[in-house]
């Protein structure tokens, strides 16, 4: 049987990804030890995740291993070999604010456990399409130099801007502010690249927006539309962090950015990347998202606004998948926010 080797795979990408390609006949090694769990507490918890895959997926493998440990990761790769037809790699150190307070952990996890896993393919299994999340943060916060439009309820940008029609590849990474986040990713996603234009694996970086749907185990710190209506329906109180609340975010549903990955296995190039997220058909401020929540579900948001932005946030950013749509003209995209939402209001209330 095709085995999908798949890291963060109790994750929201992962778990997606997992049910995925199960369903296309892949065998599935799934690889998450709950570091989730460590870096956000009770909230980023994925272990229902982890049963529920167990319970549903017949070809689900577990393996509870860190992507730190080269030599843990090498016996999977050593007993599968050439079986292993495409790997997806979801695991990841996700937060801005938890990087800044723990960088040898954060650069660890997001650069060295990348290089072990691209190591690990080129001698294994050089054949297979490695499919890796990234991050539109490698860009840091240049878009936040972009000629912005204060509105009433986002910022927005002119309609005669080159990005009008949302932010694509050609943007600049250098000269700017990462976060220690976005630095950590920017090196994998540079060695992703590198392993496939200098080594000539078959590999992608896949730099997305806001990443979200009923499977995430949304926090405060990471999560953005699943915490935001976590904490509405258990009445916490929300921060908006900097920019009045109207920093402009693109919502693409992790089944929307799976299918991506499904039409790149099947027609995989070398060292590509693509701006992935929900791009003009789905997007919103924090503020109109917090509007739609409490208008769907007639609950007042207790909120805040706190005044001083996160080290490199973005104002606004929108993903142009122009790119993407090119090379996979076949790719439909299903999810937009407001579908979004509903959905995760309707998984919270089971």
């Amino acid at each position: 049987m095709k085995i999908a080797l798949i890291t963060g795979s109790c994750g929201l990408v992962g778990s997606e990804s997992s049910i995925f390609f199960a369903r296309k006949g892949f065998k599935i090694l799934g690889i998450d030890n709950n570091t989730r769990k460590f870096f956000f507490g009770k909230d980023g918890d994925i272990s229902w995740i982890k049963n529920r895959l167990k319970k549903n997926l017949k070809n689900y493998s577990h393996y509870h291993l860190d992507i730190r440990n080269y030599n843990a990761l090498k016996k999977i790769f050593q007993k599968h070999k050439k079986n292993i037809k495409v790997i997806i790699h979801a695991a990841a150190q996700p937060s801005h604010d938890w990087a800044k307070n723990k960088p040898f952990i954060d650069f660890d996890i997001n650069a060295k456990g990348t290089l072990n896993l691209l190591e690990l393919t080129r001698i294994y299994c050089p054949k297979s399409p490695f499919i890796f999340m990234s991050t539109n943060k490698v860009y840091g916060d240049n878009p936040n130099f972009l000629p912005l439009i204060e509105k009433k309820t986002r910022w927005e940008i002119s309609k005669s801007h080159k990005f009008s029609s949302g932010i694509d590849e050609t943007m600049s990474i250098d000269n700017c502010t990462h976060s220690f986040f976005g630095a950590s990713k920017s090196y994998a996603d540079l060695i992703v690249q590198e392993y496939g234009k200098n080594v000539g694996l078959m590999t992608s970086c896949f730099r997305a927006g806001c990443i979200t749907g009923p499977n995430h185990s949304g926090a405060e710190l990471h999560g953005f539309l699943s915490y935001l209506v976590k904490a509405c329906l258990y009445k916490k109180k929300y921060n908006l962090i900097g920019y009045k609340g109207k920093q402009v975010r693109d919502n693409i549903h992790s089944h929307d950015l799976v299918s991506c990955f499904w039409e790149y296995y099947k027609k995989p190039r070398k060292g590509e990347v693509y701006n992935t997220g929900g791009g003009r058909f789905s997007n919103c401020s924090i503020i109109e998202a917090l509007n739609l929540v409490q208008k769907i579900t007639g609950i007042k948001i207790n909120k805040k606004i706190l005044k001083q932005n996160r080290v490199g946030d973005h104002i606004w950013y929108v993903s142009n998948m122009r790119k993407f749509r090119k090379h996979y003209p076949k790719w439909k995209q299903l999810y937009s926010t407001k579908k979004i939402i509903n959905e995760l209001i309707n998984n919270f209330k089971r």
